[in-house]
């Protein structure tokens, strides 16, 4: 296949599936600047890759798995762990009664790994063993960080409940 011709084909990928990357992505970091980094660098590292990619049979759990593992890359980096410390130093901002019980909020609770599994499992509905491969980790890996996840989640969402209760009744 000609260079022009792979672009081309590139470039029809890169547009059909740049929304749904951009979603995935966000669903693991809760935030669309980030995302919108996730995506791309995605992108890139599939462009560079495209002449080995393009012929695979399934394309996009290719991008998926390269998409998670840069989310994942990116959380063990130092400069990420930088980045932490100092936003932990600012002051934060009363939650807002919408928000609370907002999953988005809910998922950033959690740590990567978890994070990316129930991400895995339940957005992009993929079975056990293809989310095991997409993160490179055991069928019991991917079911304990699912259950600790999901439990996580439960958890913290009872727990804004309530403090959502309790604050209605304090403004009553």
């Amino acid at each position: 296949m000609r260079r022009r011709d792979r672009e081309a084909e590139y470039a029809e990928f890169a547009n059909s599936r740049l929304s749904w990357l951009r979603t995935v992505a966000y669903l693991l970091c809760g935030d669309w600047h980030e995302a919108d980094d996730l995506a791309q660098t995605t992108l890139i590292k599939l462009y560079t890759a495209w002449h080995r990619v393009s012929g695979m049979e399934n394309v996009d759990g290719y991008a998926r798995k390269t998409l998670v593992n840069t989310f994942l890359a990116e959380r063990r980096s130092p400069w990420r762990r930088v980045l932490l410390r100092s936003a932990k130093e600012e002051p934060q901002a009363q939650p807002d009664l919408d928000a609370i019980l907002d999953l988005r909020q809910a998922l950033t609770g959690l740590p990567a790994r978890q994070r990316a599994t129930v991400v895995l499992r339940y957005y992009c509905d993929l079975t056990v063993e293809q989310t095991a491969d997409a993160l490179n980790c055991s069928t019991g890996t991917v079911k304990s960080q699912t259950a600790r996840g999901l439990d996580a989640l439960r958890r913290g969402l009872e727990s804004r409940r309530q403090q959502a209760d309790s604050m209605v009744e304090v403004s009553s």
